[in-house]
């Protein structure tokens, strides 16, 4: 029913953001001959600001058509290499360079609320030095109940899939959530002596051991019962949608937790965004937007994969435990020797505490203390982690070293594991106009 009502809500508002967008956009109409007027800016921007609380987000585009090599300008278009029901993977495929080789790196962006535009960042950084790839993970309302369920140990085998697909000599990146299940994949590829093994795998601010300096988020899960998530949070699929029928835990309600994390901070940045109007000052009124329509646009996950991880991660603690069984095996990261691990964290980190992604290095015993190392972001909360001039300037450079340093003997006696072949399809051609 929540789900239900929250659809005849939105209803009732989109009428009022569209005659709020409408209003917004003739009051500050250039020809607007009272443009000038203070209480017309006014008006104007409480229209604006209206609209932008009450506006539908879309998922919003990656953007990054072009990149700069050696000073010279790349065209980028986004490929699609796999499809699965849940998660789509995508190359950022180099159109100006057909002879240009890179040291393949595969994103694993978090499937916990964001789409994966949120690591647009990220991705932008490691264009100029890397062959990337990102799994773009599909909303959970979008997938048919024929689809199947999507428990965490399918997230784990997604994992395998697409490193063995990507294999050999690939580096990979974790940011946040996936650090858990892809470090889980990476241990059941090395107990399995799986030659696809990654050269180096890099984990940015993720609970693989939750129980270290526990945050909010952390403690929600603690204090509830697994029966209080399944009860309260888990909504059914409207009929209006493809996945109608299936259990989510919907993205409006992840949103409204968000928020609630930082409420002040929220209404601070809402209230200077609506002064900024008044002053006409459009460089800060447009970053305002580009991060609201990115932080905004959330996505319902499956509720199996939701309660899984719940269970596993943040309740049982089963990973660091040395308990996590996955489709009947034991996830042994001990057995990993072969793949070098960089561990990254931000000290001012409110979603991952302190020590929660450097547990890896406790679990991981069989990797030489040559190959392994932690950084901390001094300053740096969640987001700076893999976003912003902190990520630019500091946190990037540190892990194109390590890779460099770790990924520069190839794979020997590497065998691709069969696999079905895939249609590459340009899912977006560059423009022709230069930025």
């Amino acid at each position: 029913m929540l789900y239900k009502f929250h659809e005849m809500q939105r209803s009732v508002l989109n009428p009022m953001t569209a005659y709020a967008q409408t209003q917004a956009q003739w009051l500050n109409h250039p020809l607007n001959p009272f443009l000038l007027n203070p209480a017309v800016r006014r008006l104007a921007a409480g229209y604006e600001l209206m609209y932008r609380l009450g506006k539908e987000y879309e998922k919003p585009a990656f953007g990054l058509e072009f990149t700069t090599i050696n000073a010279k300008q790349v065209a980028i278009a986004e490929e699609l290499v796999a499809r699965k029901a849940f998660c789509k993977l995508i190359h950022f495929k180099k159109l100006d360079s057909p002879n240009l080789v890179q040291p393949k790196i595969l994103v694993f962006a978090p499937l916990s609320g964001h789409h994966a535009t949120l690591l647009r960042d990220t991705v932008r950084a490691l264009l100029p030095d890397f062959d990337v790839y990102i799994t773009d993970w599909i909303d959970a309302r979008m997938v048919p109940l024929s689809a199947g369920a999507f428990h965490l140990d399918d997230y784990v085998a997604y994992c395998i899939e697409f490193m063995q697909r990507l294999a050999p000599n690939l580096n990979v990146m974790s940011v946040c959530q996936p650090t858990v299940p892809v470090l889980g994949a990476i241990s059941l590829m090395a107990t399995r002596k799986d030659p696809a093994q990654p050269l180096t795998m890099t984990m940015m601010g993720g609970p693989i051991d939750a129980r270290n300096s526990p945050t909010q988020v952390n403690n929600l899960a603690t204090t509830k019962t697994y029966s209080w998530f399944e009860h309260h949070v888990i909504c059914t699929v409207p009929d209006k949608y493809p996945g109608a029928g299936r259990r989510v835990y919907p993205g409006f309600l992840q949103h409204a937790g968000f928020v609630a994390m930082n409420p002040d901070r929220h209404l601070t940045s809402h209230w200077d965004y609506y002064l900024n109007l008044l002053k006409g000052d459009d460089e800060d009124t447009e970053a305002h937007r580009k991060f609201y329509d990115e932080y905004n646009a959330v996505l319902d996950l499956d509720a199996d994969y939701y309660l899984d991880t719940i269970k596993t991660v943040f309740q049982e603690f089963a990973l660091p435990k040395g308990q996590w069984v996955v489709a009947g095996e034991l996830v042994r990261p001990q057995d990993i020797k072969q793949t070098a691990l960089l561990t990254i964290e931000g000290e001012l980190d409110d979603i991952s505490g302190s020590g929660q992604t450097r547990a890896a290095h406790k679990l991981c015993t069989s990797i030489p203390a040559s190959m392994q190392k932690h950084f901390e972001a001094k300053e740096c909360g969640h987001y700076g982690i893999f976003s912003g001039r902190r990520w630019r300037e500091l946190i990037y450079p540190e892990v194109r070293a390590f890779i460099k340093a770790h990924a520069t003997k190839p794979s020997k006696n590497f065998a691709k594991p069969p696999s079905r072949p895939v249609k590459k399809t340009i899912l977006k051609k560059p423009v022709s106009k230069r930025h």
